[in-house]
């Protein structure tokens, strides 16, 4: 059990002078132990569609811009560490009572609606689950924002995600173009007005639509860390998978890949270099 959570995350710390930044990136792996296997009947590919692929690549340049970088390395079907715990569909945990969502903490259908599981998931293997993969990750995550916030007053947390590039079966916006950046603040409450606006004035450098909170408005981790009041700022960012990858062939794409890096690093310096004193809380 050591060696498999050793496995499930990697936490990347400041290369260069460290700025009150945090990235993470919880949906870009593809982990998959031996005891989710076995339950798990999503095909190969649903795996891979529903993974942010090279999300972690993107932004490797994190580190070097003084940023700490949390990656998950399991994939979204054996635990979803951007949902709250207690989201748990009562018909993926035998004996549930949470919600019907089949996209809760357990997936319990792909994207498309075919079934991921074989059988409710035992009440043994849910909370096998919380305490190797979700309840370590989130104590990381809890661990990098308390000590940016006890150093600078304040930190920046950048939620790196990807997106289809237009709304799949089982989407709400099924067969809908979206934008090419998707910053998602819960209605622009979970950050300063200046994290918020930081991705879309990059993008337009790039000539890249920008639509906030459409059709992702920030997840469970936007909406539980992001405190503006207590000096904590959250920003959930996707990215549009058709700039820098085949989402047919699950390939990269270039030059999209090199340019999407680029925006990437961009990203990390500008929302490092955002002045501090409006991003404090009020004394």
């Amino acid at each position: 059990m050591v060696g498999l959570a050793a496995l499930t995350f990697t936490v990347l710390e400041p290369t260069g002078v460290e700025r009150p930044l945090v990235v993470e990136i919880p949906h870009a792996g593809l982990l998959i132990d031996p005891s989710a296997m076995a339950s798990l009947v999503a095909p190969s590919r649903s795996v891979g569609q529903d993974a942010d692929l090279f999300v972690d690549e993107l932004y490797a340049g994190a580190p070097r811009l003084g940023a700490s970088v949390l990656v998950a390395h399991a994939s979204r079907y054996v635990c979803d560490l951007n949902r709250d715990e207690t989201d748990v569909d009562s018909h993926a945990i035998d004996g549930g009572s949470g919600s019907a969502h089949p996209h809760g903490l357990i997936w319990r259908l792909t994207t498309e609606g075919r079934p991921a599981l074989n059988a409710p998931l035992s009440a043994a293997e849910y909370e096998r689950r919380l305490n190797v993969y979700y309840r370590p990750y989130h104590a990381a995550l809890k661990r990098l924002l308390d000590s940016k916030l006890e150093r600078f007053g304040y930190v920046v947390l950048l939620a790196a995600h990807s997106m289809p590039s237009s709304g799949r079966a089982g989407h709400l916006d099924t067969g809908a173009e979206r934008a090419q950046i998707v910053p998602g603040t819960r209605g622009r409450t979970s950050a300063h007005g200046s994290v918020i606006d930081c991705p879309e004035r990059l993008a337009k450098r790039y000539n890249w639509s920008v639509v906030h909170d459409q059709p992702y408005k920030g997840g469970y981790t936007t909406g539980h860390y992001g405190r503006p009041p207590t000096g904590v700022h959250v920003v959930q960012v996707e990215l549009n998978r058709s700039l820098y990858m085949n989402e047919h062939t699950l390939e990269r794409r270039e030059p999209g890949f090199s340019a999407t890096r680029s925006y990437c690093d961009d990203l990390v310096k500008a929302l490092a270099a955002l002045p501090g004193q409006p991003l404090k809380p009020a004394s």
